[in-house]
């Protein structure tokens, strides 16, 4: 009778500790999966981010060397409505980024402050400078979220 007693209680350990056990494991793959996907939406707001910059400052730098060089005003036209796109398209990454890591967000703030700065460039020269920095601001983010991910 003691023998059986002691085999049910033993039995009865031995499913408590394998839920336990079970439930750590459930709960280290849960953690790990939410852990994967933050970090997957972390590097597609910065990998969004840093092309919505840089198709940005393609079409300041247009814009501007068109306005510079007094062209067609149909054409300047064309370029400020693309420019006004891409300007648009840098908003929800820029969020996204703030958000998901709030540690990125003085960089990301610099290279979307550079990129907008090429507005109103006096001359070529001053347009290229401008160009430049902003280039220089956004591989400094992207510096700054590489070392994220190490």
């Amino acid at each position: 009778m003691l023998s059986a007693m002691i085999a049910v209680v033993g039995t009865l350990l031995g499913a408590v500790v394998a839920g336990i056990i079970q439930h750590y494991s459930a709960r280290a793959a849960r953690d790990a999966a939410r852990n994967d996907h933050r970090r997957d939406a972390e590097l597609n707001a910065i990998t969004e981010l840093a092309a919505a910059l840089a198709s940005h400052r393609r079409a300041m730098v247009i814009r501007e060397e068109l306005r510079l060089a007094a062209t067609d005003p149909d054409l300047i036209a064309a370029a400020r409505s693309d420019s006004h796109a891409t300007r648009s398209a840098i908003e929800a990454p820029r969020v996204r980024v703030s958000i998901l890591t709030p540690a990125l967000t003085p960089a990301a703030d610099e290279a979307v402050q550079a990129a907008y700065a090429l507005r109103g460039a006096p001359d070529l020269d001053t347009l290229a400078s401008r160009r430049h920095e902003a280039v220089k601001a956004a591989e400094r983010f992207v510096t700054a979220a590489a070392h994220r991910f190490d």
